[in-house]
């Protein structure tokens, strides 16, 4: 009995519009910590140096014994927190300091991925689709600095919010992927994370996503936009947009100023364009959330689930599609914990997951009621108008009525209880 955990913690830190959570499993001879996602794009008000005090209490509870760091997917809002800096002093420092003895990142992530691969080891060009993504995201914000005074507010702030989590993150990465004791596991749907089990005794971990494009096609989102072609001619056009091409008519001459019979017709080009580069932009965020880490934590009968952003085609995979989805749905249905998917937006959590939960209950005194944890802010992403906004009103509802929800923009106390909070698991 000893070799099994005797209950396990999730410690949830408010970290903005971000995700950061250390998942602790307590055993007789001692704490075996795993630290999920570091990262925020948007602080609450008045919490400048939260990065640190978070890595500072990581470190204050790990020591220098961290079992694993997980990096569910390279977005800001979910790796910033691992950067470090020139002085040494940043959160990514603290982190590495814990010596975590591993590093869990899904399999897009290989260095030495060829640009042509559909998985670890090998539609066409999803890997360097990724990389030019952040080309892209680099360009879109170069375009809203120069440009973004005549655009509508709302597109300038959704182009710059989504480029701003698009861009490489290259620091955190180069940190993620050096920090473990080992190589780092990189994961794709069905690969057991055998080496980290074995650190975790009594624990066994599902590995539901994200799959290889092997498996389906389905998480390249922009497939049927000829993905070959897309990204390549999209990075191209922005870089025009951005005025770093050479003069395409030298010959010609050009106007500084817009003629008055000409000025309504170049209004519409530039709200077409803004348009555009919005889309773009959506398109690559997307694609980024498919290759998020989903992993169903398993001990003792508990199921803890942390998809990280994953949207509905890789669920559609893990649900339907997969071989093994059957299983897949028979030990989703018993899930004790859900981290809500992408801090609470609407494509993250499909009704035919959020239907797979049996203990899911309006009885908020059952004792094997769902325990929901969303790590969010309002008003940073998405339109109530369109109802995209994050976190989802009716999702939150739902999740208000059938689970026993945490969500982190509604902490408050004095000290750390405005931005941590336990949520025990006992057997």
């Amino acid at each position: 009995m000893g070799r099994t955990p005797t209950k396990i913690t999730l410690r949830t830190y408010q970290v903005g519009f971000g995700d950061c959570f250390l998942l602790t499993f307590h055993y007789a001879q001692g704490d075996k910590h795993v630290l999920i996602d570091f990262g925020s794009t948007k602080l609450p008000a008045g919490a400048g140096t939260r990065m640190l005090d978070v890595a500072n209490d990581i470190k204050a509870r790990v020591g220098d014994d961290l079992v694993a760091v997980v990096a569910t997917h390279r977005h800001k809002d979910h790796i910033s927190g691992f950067a470090t800096s020139k002085g040494g002093k940043g959160p990514g420092d603290i982190i590495r300091q814990c010596k975590p003895r591993m590093v869990l990142l899904p399999w897009t992530e290989q260095p030495n991925l060829p640009v042509d691969a559909t998985a670890p080891t090998g539609m066409r060009s999803f890997a360097r689709d990724l990389v030019n993504m952040h080309t892209v995201a680099e360009h879109a914000l170069e375009i809203v600095a120069k440009d973004g005074r005549h655009m509508a507010p709302t597109y300038a702030e959704e182009i710059e919010f989504i480029g701003d989590d698009n861009l490489a993150n290259k620091s955190a990465i180069k940190n993620l992927v050096t920090m473990g004791q080992r190589k780092p596991l990189y994961l794709s749907y069905g690969k057991r994370p055998s080496a980290l089990e074995k650190l975790l005794p009594g624990v066994k971990i599902d590995v539901l996503g994200p799959p290889t494009l092997e498996q389906t096609e389905t998480i390249s989102t922009q497939a049927s936009e000829d993905p070959d072609e897309f990204w390549q001619l999209q990075a191209l056009a922005t870089e025009l947009a951005a005025g770093s091409a050479k003069k395409l008519f030298p010959r010609y001459q050009t106007h500084t100023e817009i003629p008055p019979d000409a000025r309504w017709f170049c209004d519409r080009i530039d709200k077409l364009t803004t348009q555009q580069l919005l889309s773009i932009v959506r398109t690559l965020d997307r694609a980024l959330n498919n290759t998020s880490l989903i992993l169903l934590f398993r001990a003792r009968g508990k199921r803890l689930l942390f998809p990280g952003d994953a949207q509905i085609e890789t669920w559609r995979y893990a649900l339907r599609e997969a071989r093994d989805s059957a299983r897949n749905r028979r030990e989703l249905a018993a899930t004790d914990l859900y981290k809500v998917g992408h801090h609470g937006s609407r494509n993250a959590t499909p009704r035919s997951l959020w239907d797979q939960f049996d203990k899911r209950s309006t009885k908020k005194t059952s004792g094997t009621r769902l325990k929901s944890v969303m790590s969010t802010l309002p008003g940073v992403h998405g339109h109530e108008s369109r109802n995209t906004e994050v976190p989802r009103q009716s999702l939150a509802d739902e999740l208000e009525r059938k689970s026993e929800l945490l969500r982190t923009d509604m902490f408050k106390g004095k000290g750390t209880e405005k931005w941590i909070r336990d949520v025990e698991i006992d057997f």
